[in-house]
């Protein structure tokens, strides 16, 4: 994968509004905790079911888990320098796990825009999704790291669609095997032919796309940490979760 640009001006993201939220601007902390939650619920319904609950349990827990999450007082205990986005949920989701909210179902989730959406987002892909892509030696935490990882590369792959698309480009299916980390892309040749392009052309085409595709890395990744510093860390640690080391 090509290397990250270098570093830019850390501008205001939204884990880093939620670490800095204090008592100043807490309708902005919850916007942004809530946008985070609804990109990232994914891994944390795999690692509730690879700890053994059924679907509809695992369900139940995590729509709970974000519902108290939202409702309390969220930035207790953070810092500016509190850390990581994946992090922060992977420890709270484990004390929510072992704690009485475990047994407590009779949790008022009351209608909440969030929780109803999430619910049917985990109908539509939460036990598709982790059957066919939980490994029979995954433990939870290798399987929250991991699906957390391609959970973030398929948004920056969808961030880079939807660019082209707005700007008329339909056929970024051609495009996008020269940037997904797995498996081996077409000849360019082929490639550039579909797109009835030359060959260098088409290696223009991808060289500016391939510099987007790390500019919105940065970018999201930035969003889930709470300092510029954190960033490369960060994403080395998603493609070593990718890896599998």
């Amino acid at each position: 994968m090509p290397e990250v640009p270098p570093p830019r001006e850390f501008t205001t993201t939204r884990w880093s509004v939620v670490l800095r939220a204090g008592g100043a601007s807490p309708e902005q902390a919850h916007a942004a905790l809530e946008q985070l939650c609804r990109d990232y619920w994914y891994p944390l319904y795999a690692y509730v079911r690879r700890k053994g609950h059924s679907p509809e349990d695992a369900a139940d827990l995590t729509q709970d888990f974000f519902a108290k999450l939202l409702a309390n007082d969220f930035t207790q205990g953070l810092t500016p320098n509190g850390g990581r986005f994946r992090s922060f949920l992977l420890t709270a989701l484990h004390r929510f796990l072992v704690d009485e909210w475990r047994r407590a179902k009779s949790l008022k989730r009351g209608g909440n825009a969030f929780t109803t959406s999430l619910e049917v987002l985990i109908s539509e892909r939460g036990e598709t999704g982790y059957l066919g892509e939980t490994l029979p030696a995954d433990s939870a935490e290798h399987l929250f790291q991991r699906v957390w990882a391609d959970t973030l590369f398929a948004r920056v792959l969808r961030r880079l669609a939807a660019e082209c698309a707005a700007r008329g480009n339909a056929r970024f299916d051609v495009i996008e095997p020269f940037l997904a980390l797995d498996g081996e892309p077409p000849a360019l040749a082929e490639a550039a032919a579909q797109l009835a392009l030359s060959v260098p052309a088409f290696k223009s085409l991808l060289h500016r796309l391939r510099q987007r595709y790390r500019e919105l890395l940065q970018d999201e990744v930035s969003q889930t940490v709470g300092s510029h510093g954190d960033v490369d860390d960060e994403l080395r640690a998603l493609l070593k979760a990718l890896r599998g080391n």
